[in-house]
């Protein structure tokens, strides 16, 4: 497949760009940092702003690692979202966006979402509501084809490539620790099988593994 990879310069987007070559996929780097050099991918340099449907055309799937982590960055989240789904509304390029844990439900009846729980950590919450926003942009389109993807709470950038993980949608669920934790190797490894498997098209996504 012809995949497209926005933030493929940073540790999630890195991940995604080696996991998809590895299962043989054309990968196409998006960045603004002209720093970046990959010669086993094709690389746009652009900022996901001005991306227009004719540059994402062609593609069968669009993977956005986007982050930001500051509250005036905050709204950039769903803005990007916004204007990749635009983008991509009535094609059949389907569309991943790598968010946040804050949106899984953590009650059996659903109406608790874990950024709401008690315990979640106040330095957190804004960065989680922020990838909430971006899930609340998506959620009711039936014009894209899109993924919301939500890691682990513990999404542990150093953690080994263990290629094992077990998949959910739009609930919390753990490892065999009683976990919520997953590395961004294994995440990687989950979205690209995702990609093939196609699951979870306009649905959320979720994954957990194992501590290496």
């Amino acid at each position: 497949m012809k995949v497209a990879i926005i933030g493929a310069n940073g540790k999630s987007g890195a991940n995604l760009v080696a996991e998809a070559l590895k299962n043989g996929h054309e990968v196409t780097a998006i960045v603004r940092n002209k720093a970046y050099k990959n010669d086993k991918v094709n690389i746009v340099y652009k900022d996901v702003f001005e991306l227009t449907s004719a540059d994402l055309a062609g593609f069968d799937a669009v993977i956005s690692a986007f982050a930001v982590w500051t509250p005036e960055t905050f709204p950039l989240h769903a803005k990007h979202t916004k204007h990749l789904a635009d983008a991509l509304s009535g094609t059949k390029t389907r569309l991943f966006i790598v968010g946040g844990a804050g949106t899984l439900y953590v009650d059996k009846e659903r109406t608790l979402m874990l950024m709401d729980a008690p315990d979640f950590p106040a330095d957190y919450v804004g960065v989680a509501k922020a990838d909430a926003a971006s899930f609340y942009e998506l959620k009711d389109r039936k014009d894209v084809l899109w993924t919301y993807v939500s890691p682990a709470a513990d999404y542990d950038a150093n953690g080994a490539r263990t290629g094992k993980y077990t998949a959910g949608s739009d609930e919390l669920i753990v490892n065999s620790a009683g976990e919520s934790y997953i590395s961004y190797a294994d995440l990687a490894v989950a979205i690209i099988d995702e990609l093939a498997s196609a699951k979870h098209v306009q649905k959320c996504f979720t994954a957990v593994g194992e501590r290496a």
